[in-house]
């Protein structure tokens, strides 16, 4: 009898230990449910515009994504770029400087004045680019019908993408989204800059939208091309840009990463 009570003492810790790991074994399932329930925005926009997101892998599954990695190749070293896609803070890395956006101040960290733009215009624009057409799904975006762009003997629909007041740096910007009437896939896409006046503008800068890449399930461009562009009518390439290495996750991103880099003050001996 005395030996059977150190066998049953092991039981009921063996059973007490399993009953104090399942609690939290079904709180992880269910925070993971949690995260995956996201709201399916895809009835919330105009008939067409839902279509050109789905053409793209559905916005649906880009709301899904807590995580964008893309970088621009350059010849003197590819410039990458890391964003949050739920607080769309930003770091913008190169071996010559770094930029970033932590959600109050765009910062600048360079040894040199090489980066010789303004950190707030420039922290997101390449992400809007790359982004599209996803980031015309974000919140105070108006939608209106205009007319086809015709590029030689093909006509694209459009939209004209306005925001409202107080919505971003640039409320005034206007961007004018092309896509292809048969497979929904966006072509080209206008857009004016008002970062700087703060004042509407008429002056409308044209990107053809030349090649994509699947990035896990979505839809992304490959390589951009900006196009003359005057009154209506699409003329030759005038510059171009490729994208590399990209990913995008579900993952989130350590916030510590969007922070600017703390400078230590040299001692003096």
């Amino acid at each position: 009898m005395k030996n059977l009570i150190p066998v049953l003492f092991l039981i009921v810790t063996i059973i007490s230990c399993k009953q104090e790991l399942k609690p939290e074994k079904e709180i992880k399932v269910r925070e993971e449910q949690k995260e995956k329930a996201v709201p399916d925005r895809s009835g919330d926009f105009p008939k067409d515009i839902a279509a050109v997101f789905k053409a793209h892998g559905g916005i649906n599954t880009f709301d899904q994504m807590n995580s964008m990695v893309f970088e621009i190749a350059k010849p003197e070293g590819n410039e990458k770029h890391t964003i949050d896609l739920k607080t769309r803070h930003t770091r913008i890395e190169t071996d010559k400087f770094a930029l970033g956006f932590d959600g109050k101040e765009a910062w600048l960290d360079q040894d040199s004045t090489y980066f010789k733009g303004n950190p707030r215009f420039y922290h997101n624009l390449m992400f809007y680019f790359y982004a599209m057409p996803f980031v015309l799904g974000d919140d105070g975006i108006s939608y209106q019908k205009v007319d086809d762009l015709k590029v030689g003997n093909i006509s694209y629909a459009g939209y004209k993408i306005s925001y409202g007041g107080g919505i971003g740096d640039s409320p005034k910007d206007n961007y004018f989204l092309y896509y292809d009437k048969t497979s929904g896939k966006m072509k080209f896409l206008g857009y004016t800059v008002t970062f700087f006046s703060k004042e509407s503008s008429e002056k409308i800068s044209l990107i053809e939208y030349a090649t994509w890449n699947d990035v896990n399930g979505l839809l992304l461009p490959a390589t951009l091309k900006w196009r003359v562009y005057k009154d209506g009518v699409v003329g030759e390439v005038k510059s171009e840009i490729n994208f590399v290495n990209a990913k995008v996750d579900k993952k989130k991103v350590s916030g510590s990463l969007f922070k600017k880099p703390v400078v230590e003050e040299s001692k003096t001996l």
